[in-house]
């Protein structure tokens, strides 16, 4: 969702050297971003006081004269005043402000407009601040994040050696969510789904998704009857998206793969209950979100308290249709 305020920062400022500083775990989102002259990461396993001084040190070689916080936390602001960065712009959030040398105010809008657009109006403030024309009206630039051919060829050979029929159309589902587990459809759901698309429509289906997620494909395939690829936490961030870009389709719940399969080029279709859609999902035009309107949604709980009626509410045939809608298309 940053992807949009770090190519709108490239457009506006075409003679800087844009170095994004993220943890060690994300490098792979990023490895053919054409708008970044570099990426220094940072090991996301130390404390936060270790995490400060490893961020300041990294920046303080580089000498960088202006330091863009798209997090909102301390420690982003503090590690960049201990690198000497000229300038520090960030939301005064977190008891901050005193370390920012350009304070920018929350937006009234900020619960009630997509993420992205946070990020943008950030961005913004940047341009005002060095009389930079803006580089178009806010959301001109999509979340586009190229995955380069060579990338792409091999995702197909590792999917081939995996028993993936590279002839047929190929459908990701990521059935997890690391920090919610309110925001899960259903591995017996999935299930369901998945045996679906592999009689009726005669495709792949992979199971994707981060290790820890590992226990609820392996769950969905015991619940499915067709013979489902499970690569979950088999790949990296690199690879995951490499495969998600020659994917025709993904099929998740509210959580990060629903972002990176569109950003390169794969459409999603993001299965939504007690999180906001108007503010996280998918930003561009071709995925789809699945939801039901009812009273309690969206309550942001990790867990429910009372029936799930968000995600029970929402049946198999409903998604499997929005599916065939794609895949006539593929």
């Amino acid at each position: 969702m940053s992807v949009p305020a770090l190519r709108r920062l490239r457009t506006s400022f075409p003679e800087a050297e844009i170095t994004l500083l993220t943890r060690t775990w994300a490098e792979g989102i990023f490895r053919d971003a054409d708008f970044l002259d570099g990426i220094i990461t940072i090991d996301a396993d130390k404390s936060r006081v270790a995490s400060v001084l490893e961020q300041a040190s990294a920046a303080r070689k580089q000498n960088f004269d202006i330091a863009v916080l798209l997090p909102n936390s301390f420690e982003s602001a503090l590690a960049a005043r201990l690198a000497g960065a000229g300038r520090v712009f960030g939301y005064a959030t977190d008891g901050r402000g005193i370390l920012l040398t350009d304070k920018i105010g929350v937006p009234e809008w900020k619960n009630s407009r997509h993420e992205v657009f946070y990020y943008l109006n950030l961005v913004e403030a940047v341009e005002h601040a060095f009389g930079r024309l803006p580089a178009g009206r806010i959301g001109d630039a999509g979340p586009i994040l190229p995955v380069s051919d060579e990338r792409k060829a091999a995702a197909r050979t590792n999917m081939a050696n995996c028993g993936v029929d590279i002839s047929r159309p190929t459908v990701a589902i990521a059935a997890g969510s690391k920090n919610s587990r309110a925001k899960r459809w259903g591995v017996s759901k999935f299930g369901e789904l998945a045996d679906m698309l592999v009689r009726r429509s005669n495709v792949n289906v992979i199971l994707v998704g981060a290790s820890e997620e590992a226990v609820i494909s392996a769950e969905v395939q015991v619940a499915a009857n067709e013979r489902l690829i499970d690569i979950t936490g088999k790949t990296n961030l690199a690879d995951a998206a490499a495969i998600l870009a020659v994917s025709d389709l993904l099929i998740s719940n509210d959580m990060g793969l629903a972002h990176l399969a569109p950003a390169g080029g794969t459409p999603a279709i993001v299965i939504f209950g007690p999180t906001n859609a108007v503010t996280t999902a998918p930003f561009d035009d071709r995925s789809a979100v699945i939801r039901v309107d009812v009273e309690c949604s969206p309550c942001l709980l990790r867990d429910c308290p009372i029936d799930h009626r968000c995600m029970t509410r929402i049946s198999v045939g409903s998604v499997y249709e929005k599916a065939a809608e794609y895949l006539l298309e593929t």
